[in-house]
């Protein structure tokens, strides 16, 4: 079945990211409006780089070539019933997607908390939710449809030779238009917020529901918040939980932010696109001015991660808005956080001051460096390539990848020179 969404006009290619820390240096912005089109450009051109939802943090995404938009594509869902799949145009957000799909009865086992990001965008960079047994976004992809360097149509498949690969590619292995992505049948949550959490249950709490997130503010040794989204019929958390509270209003995860911003909690069942995310799709999610950084380590070094990040909590706190500790399950993607590694995930979401945020930064993974962290690819880190390079196995195998599907470097900008040298 096809449903094609209506072709609204949409917002100009943005000459900023997300929170407008890194201002694109592109020579000149293109929105086109069908593939061909696309292809022409691709093939027109020397130096080319796409935007998608510019949820991105660092200049991975710049180019002083031209930048493109894939927004203006027709948006479609086309849902594969025997193989339990959808194929959704790249450009397209998981907030619009997941209201769709869920029309017909189907449901995507993960979501990130903010539902406003590209669905291509978010698997090149290995972006994620929360959950012991869920992958990453990028673990759902089956299939992608990307134009190459030299302007083809290139469809790969799982069965494809390097697919695993292809999909976390960076942005630098072609523009990706069209994503298939496994489904799961639709399914209803809770969300429960519960306060004043003790490290030593920490733990528990991460296993305890579908999906959780634990908030803290590196003020105090407590966690301050658990964000608990279970199956809508598995009985609410005793009231001694943990030795937590139940939280007895709506909550946001910075502190000072409208609760009105987030999704639904205090129990209240719904589908599971207006509870697996954070944020609503309507509001601006998180603080909006803001930085983020992200480090995925093993799940098992939870305890001595936070122990480890105590000596630096002294820095962390000044510059802080929120930090958020999650899990994610192993998968096979070359160059995601995750690859073949359960992980433990520390996410900081830091006040808009760059010159303020990256000493700490630096220091932060100072302490993370015995436990090999690796950042996530869309955010904030200071990590020295060659160290990186030895935190991915297959790191060689996608430096090799890349060489051999641009040659000439048209998707490539300086901080992809800087991490795979040509």
């Amino acid at each position: 079945m096809t449903e094609q969404g209506p072709q609204a006009a949409a917002p100009e290619v943005p000459r900023r990211n997300w929170s407008g820390n890194v201002r694109y240096a592109a020579r000149a912005f293109h929105r086109p409006t069908s593939t061909d089109e696309l292809r022409r450009l691709v093939a027109g051109n020397t130096r080319l780089r796409a935007v998608g939802s510019g949820h991105s943090f660092n200049r991975f995404g710049d180019t002083d070539g031209d930048l493109v938009s894939l927004a203006g594509l027709p948006q479609t869902v086309e849902v594969d019933h025997e193989r339990g799949q959808v194929t959704v145009s790249g450009a397209m957000r998981y907030g619009d997607l997941a209201r769709q799909l869920h029309t017909q009865g189907y449901a995507l086992a993960n979501l990130a908390s903010l539902p406003h990001i590209s669905v291509a965008g978010a698997v090149a960079t290995a972006t994620h939710g929360s959950g012991q047994t869920h992958g990453n976004l990028a673990s759902a992809v089956a299939a992608l449809e990307l134009v190459t360097a030299d302007g083809d149509l290139l469809p790969v498949h799982r069965d494809t030779d390097r697919f695993a690969g292809m999909v976390v590619g960076l942005g630098a292995l072609g523009l990706v238009t069209r994503v298939t992505l496994d489904v799961v049948p639709a399914f209803e949550l809770r969300q429960y917020v519960r306060l004043d959490l003790g490290r030593e249950a920490l733990d528990e709490a991460l296993g305890s529901a579908y999906s959780v997130s634990v908030f803290t503010d590196w003020r105090t040794p407590r966690l301050r918040e658990v964000w608990r989204k279970q199956a809508a019929d598995q009985p609410p958390p005793p009231a001694d939980w943990l030795g937590t509270t139940a939280a007895d209003q709506p909550r946001h995860p910075v502190l000072g932010m409208p609760p009105e911003n987030c999704t639904p909690q205090l129990g209240e069942p719904g589908p599971w696109h207006e509870r697996l995310p954070h944020f609503k799709l309507g509001f601006t999610p998180s603080s909006g001015d803001e930085l983020q950084s992200e480090y995925h380590v093993p799940r098992t070094a939870a305890g001595d991660v936070l122990a480890a990040l105590d000596d630096v909590a002294h820095l962390i706190a000044p510059v802080l808005l929120v930090c958020e500790l999650r899990t994610v399950a192993a998968d096979e993607l070359w160059l995601s956080p995750n690859h073949r590694r359960d992980s433990f995930v520390v996410h900081f979401t830091w006040i808009d001051d760059t010159a303020a945020v990256l000493p700490v930064v630096a220091a932060v993974e100072e302490r993370l460096a015995p436990f090999a962290p690796r950042p996530h690819w869309g955010k904030v880190f200071v990590t020295d390539p060659v160290e990186l390079a030895t935190r991915h196995p297959r790191y060689a195998d996608f430096a090799a990848l890349l060489a051999d599907l641009d040659p000439k470097g048209m998707f490539r900008t300086d901080a992809l020179d800087r991490y795979f040298p040509r």
